[in-house]
C-alpha cells in the first residue's frame, strides 16, 4: 500500500491546554477512514490540522511526502485535496448548475465543464434539480450539492467534517451511499459523531480521546474494544454494516 498522508508527532496547544498532544497518523491511498471520539478528544482539531484551518505547534503533517502543515486551506485545495467544512460553502441564490459550473471554472477546460457538471449530477442525484435555487432546497440537498463542489476537481484526498449533521434518516443513508461512490475515485477522511452512519461507511476508524490516537482498527474491533466503551461509546447500542 502507498502512504497518501502522514502525520509525525503532530499537536497543537491553545495557552497551556494540548488540545492535541503528539499524533502520528498513517493514511494510505483508496482508504476510507473514520475519525470518532467524545467531544474534547481532540479528533477535530486534528482534521482542521489536516485541512489547514489550524496551524499545529509540534510536529509535521505530509502529504505525498511533503510537507503542508502550517499551509493555508486553499493552499492544500491546490494539492489535490477536497475540503468539506461542518459549515456549507455553497452560493445560496444560484442553482445546482450554477453552484457546480463555478467550482469547475477555474479548474478545468471551458470546453470540459459542461460534461463534468452533467457527470457530478449524476453522482450526486441532483440531475432532475439542477435548476433549482439552492437556499429553496433541503439541507442535505445543500450538503450534497457541496460535496458534488469538490467532486468536481476529481480530488486524490477528501476531507469531511460531519457531513451527515442535520441530516434526516433518508438523506444519512444516500451520504453514506455517495461517499462511498466518492471513495471509488478518491482517499477520504470522515469526522462525524452518528455511530451508525460511520458503521455504514467505515472501513478503517480512528480513536481519539484527550488529545491521542486511543484505538485503530475496523469499526467491529473499535465498536468492541473495551477501551473504546469505557472512553465513548458506553452502553450505545451499535448497528454493524
Amino acid at each position: 500500500m502507498t502512504v497518501l498522508l502522514q502525520t509525525h508527532q503532530m499537536g497543537v496547544s491553545f495557552g497551556g491546554v494540548h488540545a492535541v498532544k503528539a499524533v502520528d497518523f498513517t493514511l494510505n491511498e483508496g482508504e476510507l477512514r473514520c475519525l470518532i471520539g467524545p467531544n474534547g478528544a481532540g479528533k477535530s482539531t486534528f482534521f482542521k490540522m489536516l485541512s489547514g484551518q489550524v496551524t499545529p505547534t509540534r510536529g509535521e503533517c505530509r502529504y505525498r511526502d511533503r510537507v503542508i502543515s502550517g499551509k493555508r486551506p486553499w493552499e492544500i485545495a491546490r494539492l489535490g485535496i477536497g475540503i468539506k467544512t461542518q459549515v456549507p460553502s455553497v452560493f445560496e441564490g444560484l442553482s445546482v448548475a450554477e453552484n457546480l459550473w463555478l467550482a469547475a471554472a477555474n479548474k478545468m477546460d471551458k470546453a470540459a465543464v459542461a460534461g463534468e457538471v452533467d457527470r457530478v449530477l449524476e453522482d450526486i442525484g441532483l440531475s432532475d434539480r439542477q435548476n433549482d435555487i439552492l437556499s429553496e432546497m433541503a439541507h442535505g440537498q445543500r450538503q450534497w450539492v457541496e460535496l458534488g463542489m469538490i467532486l468536481i476537481s476529481r480530488p486524490q484526498l477528501v476531507l469531511l467534517d460531519e457531513p451527515a449533521a442535520g441530516m434526516t434518516h433518508h438523506e444519512v443513508r444516500k451520504t453514506a451511499a455517495l461517499i462511498q461512490r466518492i471513495n471509488q475515485q478518491s482517499t477520504v477522511v470522515v469526522v462525524e459523531h452518528d455511530m451508525d452512519f460511520i458503521g455504514m461507511i467505515a472501513q478503517q476508524v480512528t480513536v481519539f480521546n484527550q488529545g491521542e490516537v486511543l484505538a485503530e482498527g475496523t469499526f467491529s474491533q473499535v465498536t468492541q474494544d473495551a477501551r473504546v466503551k469505557e472512553a465513548y461509546l458506553g452502553n450505545l447500542e451499535i448497528k454493524h454494516a
